[in-house]
């Protein structure tokens, strides 16, 4: 049994022994759901959430948590979940499901399938051809809530049950105002939508932005039921084999490395974006600049989940780009505008060099900490908002800081402007 195995194993007798019994109808469940009533749609997302929360704070190994989570949720898809669901009212388009119960039955699930695979563990997946490090930290800054929330999914094959040859990987940052909920539902439900998707093997840019206006029409119900207003920007990456896959909504931005050089994959959303307010004000709609350019002297942004009281002119039409990886990009970086407000895009190959060549210790924990190298920069250049970070290594980092050491470049200085360069237009699909 190797490294892998043994770990497995470890993790499975001491999950069993916590929980030797099935919750009875009076025992709460170990970790509180998402939401009080689901729709039809959002049971799998929402238990999916609920697994990987509860496996994650007991250590789980990942690749572990994920395949456990969609073994649950297989079986609990084959139950009978008439009995969670809830009365129908008036103008009510779905029959909603009473969570708190159908979360006990997915737990009861999730346990069995853990006390089978404790007694015969499943043969472990092919190993990967490289790992996917990644470093993430986000901080409330000087802001009254932390609106910021993130998804960082190596294992998406596992967790939604894909057995092909394409190595997929899943990561997002959705940066909420008004309040968390568009935030908190997009980074439960997005990558489910594209996990689902038809077009996932076929067209995997197609469902990458399908998903992200699917995910705004399934809030849309849920803000209408339970009386919610709020909206959140986001930007997703999904690496796909060798292709980069990216899809965005608003101001949060994603950036590629390669071979030290930035590579432009994006323009954010902003309102005085030359086709942005042109598209707003065909619709009817106008621009003010209220410290800040602000779409009808509201918000300033001008595509975002939710915000449906702005709706149509905050769009939910996602933009979407494809890149072919050569083998030679160094790491993608996603942030939320915390972070580009103040860190210049052409700044941040070297803050990464920086973290990197001065970092102490194994090179897996200097990896892991240059996310909180980078948030650090971007609070003392003076951003007051909430800040997240997410940065995945596509290269070995030892091989960068070797490379980061032997150049033994002095951070940049803020200041000036250098043009990032463009990626070659062959490999994008718009």
């Amino acid at each position: 049994m190797g490294a892998e195995g043994v770990e497995t194993r470890r993790f499975l007798d001491e999950f069993v022994k916590e929980f030797p019994e099935p919750l009875g109808p009076e025992d709460p469940l170990p970790l509180s759901p998402l939401s009080g009533k689901v729709s039809p749609e959002e049971v799998r997302g929402e238990s999916l959430d609920l697994a990987l929360r509860l496996l994650a704070a007991r250590n789980a190994p990942p690749h572990l948590a994920a395949a456990l989570s969609h073994a649950a949720l297989s079986e609990l898809l084959k139950s009978d979940l008439t009995p969670f669901h809830l009365p129908v009212e008036p103008e009510q388009e779905v029959t909603l499901l009473q969570s708190d119960g159908l979360q006990k039955l997915f737990f009861d699930k999730l346990r069995e399938v853990a006390f089978t695979w404790q007694k015969k563990p499943p043969a472990p997946p092919p190993a990967p051809p490289r790992p996917l490090l990644t470093s993430i930290h986000a901080i409330r800054n000087a802001r009254r809530k932390m609106e910021d929330r993130h998804v960082a999914l190596s294992e998406f094959n596992q967790l939604f049950g894909i057995q092909d040859e394409v190595r997929r990987g899943y990561f997002a940052v959705f940066d909420g105002h008004g309040g968390v909920d568009a935030a908190t539902y997009a980074a439960t439900h997005l990558h489910t939508v594209l996990g689902y998707h038809e077009d996932l093997k076929g067209d995997p840019a197609a469902a990458l932005k399908s998903a992200f206006k699917r995910t705004d029409d399934m809030f849309r119900e849920k803000a209408k039921r339970d009386r919610l207003r709020s909206g959140s920007t986001g930007v997703a990456v999904l690496l796909d084999g060798d292709w980069l896959r990216v899809a965005w909504l608003g101001d949060s931005q994603v950036m590629l490395v390669r071979k030290g050089e930035p590579v432009t994959l994006m323009e954010p959303h902003k309102p005085e974006r030359e086709d942005e307010k042109r598209r707003i004000e065909d619709l009817g709609g106008c621009i003010a600049f209220m410290g800040c350019w602000r779409v009808n002297g509201t918000y300033a942004v001008s595509r975002a989940i939710g915000d449906f009281d702005q709706k149509p002119y905050i769009s939910s039409e996602a933009d979407c780009s494809s890149v072919h990886l050569t083998g030679e990009e160094d790491y993608v970086l996603l942030a939320c505008d915390g972070f580009f407000d103040t860190v210049r895009v052409a700044d941040v190959p070297g803050l990464v060099q920086e973290a990197l060549r001065e970092g102490e210790g194994a090179i897996g924990d200097v990896a892991a900490a240059t996310a909180q190298r980078l948030v650090a920069q971007a609070k003392s250049a003076g951003s007051s908002d909430n800040i997240t970070v997410l940065l995945v290594f596509l290269r070995d980092p030892e091989q960068l800081r070797q490379e980061a050491k032997c150049q033994g470049a002095a951070p940049p200085v803020c200041g000036g402007h250098q043009e990032a360069p463009q990626a070659q237009q062959g490999p994008f699909d718009q």
